[in-house]
């Protein structure tokens, strides 16, 4: 079974006779980027800030043919709705972030405080949380109703947290070696990021190895790191796993980024098959580097039962469904396990309304490599499976133990159409302490997961819920919002929850994003509307956001996501009613 970065590196063996062709192709990349990581040490960080502001106007000449090309891997239609993903995943999320991090290497550049103009506040269990969303006035009127939050570690004060903001780049001078990126082939901002994580935040010239579904996009890629490349800091490769393993266990690679599965990152760390098996019984890594990754999971959605509209349930069945299906369940972070209240009475209608969103949802074919076969497997693992799409793949996995905790839906990351459901026993704060329980002990991995949460019962539980949050070990906990708004919020932290060791790496180790370039956080808490408006206003929740643009089945979710790409390209109040315009229509 091919998972969903084996076509990047390390699981098949090279072809005859390829060693030495891509043994000199690797030491010729190495000898270029080390020359280039000594040019990046001397790079004042008025010329990086100038470098960064180039880069997202390439990034903006190109948005279009990225789009296009991104539509055309995934095999959608060019008037599809859908497309809309691939502007707010591709190009808007790199637009939003460089100003962002442009700011933070501004304000070191100038010794001032990174953190100056953001709410700090107390965390439960000794910890400090940054307000990272809403920022700017924009923030507040394009993402209304919407926050999201950074929180340190346990024990990180207010103090250290701002003194150590800034990461490498409060000694930019230092040497910082080579570092190699293992791009991902499902979602296409995921590469640049990463590379521009590893140039700033570790000061790392940067060799990227495409994953070969987005090789098409070897051109765009190259055309906006064109400033870097000409500098000799960044390079960009194609190839087949071969040249993948030979740059990450080549010498003068100091350390590897990686996002893909965890059967990957072993094979790359361990070996594979019994070798692999073997290494790490002994504790003996092939690789002798440093190596952060995004591993993915099996993500789990926490409807809290409440007293919900047919409107609520309705609106909250398409989130879910959203969650799952999103890029065709192509998605680390994608819903896996909705856990629900066996108690709560409206289950069987919530049920309902799942069944009819992802059976609603826009066809779309399952692009991705190995997609049938696991599919296949979940559904020769489960009798009872439903298929509720008609077109797809889509599955609905229902009658779920989590309490027992044994089943291979909690185990196994099936990066494809299917979502399962769990029950567990009460209501209220029982409910929701035993749901957090379940997840941290049997769910693998700890990339992301959903709280779902009537307004009213945010009230009745007080401080329980802020409480599950705080237990909830997650990199990223989404209450009444997606957990992929983590992925797209600049100043966030992306990445798995900290602790994993190299040998039950789950979810990986490290962050990416991280505009704010913090060190020692745990978790981006990220925090939405119930309802969306103008329903919310009636029921008191004030925000003016209506569906998001990222629902499956909305509308004009292209349109919006083009205009949103051209206004963070270039923020102009005149552009607003237009995306305002757009959004409430879909």
């Amino acid at each position: 079974m091919v998972t969903y970065n084996d076509l990047a590196v390390g699981l098949r063996e090279p072809h005859p006779g390829a060693d030495l062709e891509v043994s000199s192709q690797a030491d010729a990349v190495v000898e270029r980027l080390t020359t280039g990581a000594e040019t990046w040490a001397g790079t004042p960080l008025g010329e990086r800030v100038a470098l960064l502001e180039r880069f997202g106007a390439l990034v903006a000449e190109q948005a279009e043919e990225w789009v296009t090309t991104a539509r055309r891997i995934k095999q959608l239609p060019a008037d599809s709705p859908l497309v809309g993903e691939e502007w707010i995943s591709g190009p808007w999320a790199v637009l939003t972030y460089v100003p962002a991090l442009a700011e933070t290497v501004r304000r070191l550049d100038r010794g001032d405080d990174v953190l100056a103009g953001f709410r700090t506040h107390p965390a439960p269990g000794d910890r400090v949380a940054v307000d990272v969303l809403p920022h700017s006035t924009y923030d507040k009127l394009l993402l209304n109703g919407y926050r999201a939050e950074v929180w340190m570690q346990p024990g990180v004060t207010e103090t250290a947290m701002r003194r150590d903001a800034g990461l490498a780049l409060r000694d930019p001078a230092t040497f910082g070696g080579c570092a190699l990126v293992l791009g991902a082939g499902n979602i296409f901002s995921i590469a640049p990021l990463d590379v521009l994580y590893q140039l700033y935040a570790d000061n790392r010239a940067v060799v990227l190895k495409l994953n070969p579904i987005s090789d098409p996009l070897c051109e765009v890629f190259e055309a906006i790191f064109a400033p870097f490349i000409e500098l000799g800091v960044v390079e960009i490769v194609r190839g087949g796993a071969d040249l993948g393993s030979a740059l990450a266990h080549h010498p003068g690679i100091d350390a590897v980024h990686m996002t893909g599965s965890e059967r990957t990152h072993d094979a790359i760390v361990w070996g594979a098959g019994e070798q692999g098996e073997a290494a790490k019984a002994a504790g003996a890594p092939l690789l002798d580097k440093p190596i952060t990754s995004e591993l993915g999971g099996v993500a789990p959605v926490i409807v809290v039962p409440g007293a919900w509209s047919r409107a609520d349930l309705r609106h909250q069945a398409r989130h879910i469904a959203t969650q799952r299906l999103h890029n065709s369940g192509f998605n680390c972070i994608a819903a896996q396990i909705v856990v629900l209240s066996a108690d709560w009475s409206q289950k069987e209608e919530f049920l309902t309304e799942l069944r009819r969103a992802l059976a609603a949802a826009p066809a779309r074919p399952a692009w991705y490599p190995g997609c049938a076969d696991r599919v296949t497997d979940a559904r020769a693992a489960h009798p009872g499976a439903e298929a509720v799409g008609g077109t797809d793949d889509r599955t609905l996995l229902t009658g779920l133990d989590l309490a027992a905790g044994e089943d291979s839906a909690f185990r196994t990351e099936y990066f494809s159409p299917v979502l399962g459901v769990a029950e567990l026993p009460g209501t209220g704060a029982e409910f929701l302490t035993a749901a957090v329980g379940a997840s941290n002990r049997h769910l693998h991995g700890t990339l992301g997961a959903n709280l779902v949460v009537h307004p009213h019962t945010v009230k009745q539980l007080g401080d329980v819920l802020e409480e599950q949050i705080a237990r909830l070990e997650y990199g990223t906990v989404g209450v009444n919002a997606w957990t992929g708004l983590g992925y797209l919020t600049a100043h966030a932290t992306w990445g798995a929850f900290p602790g994993h060791p190299l040998d039950d790496v789950q979810s990986g180790r490290g962050v990416v994003h991280n505009a704010l370039l913090l060190d020692r956080t745990e978790r981006t808490v990220v925090r939405g509307p119930f309802r969306p408006a103008p329903r919310a206003i009636l029921h008191g929740e004030w925000t003016i956001s209506p569906r998001p643009p990222w629902f499956v089945d909305n509308r004009t979710a292209a349109t919006t996501g083009r205009l949103l790409t051209r206004f963070a390209a270039r923020p102009r109040w005149r552009s607003l009613p237009a995306i305002f315009a757009s959004a409430v229509r879909g």
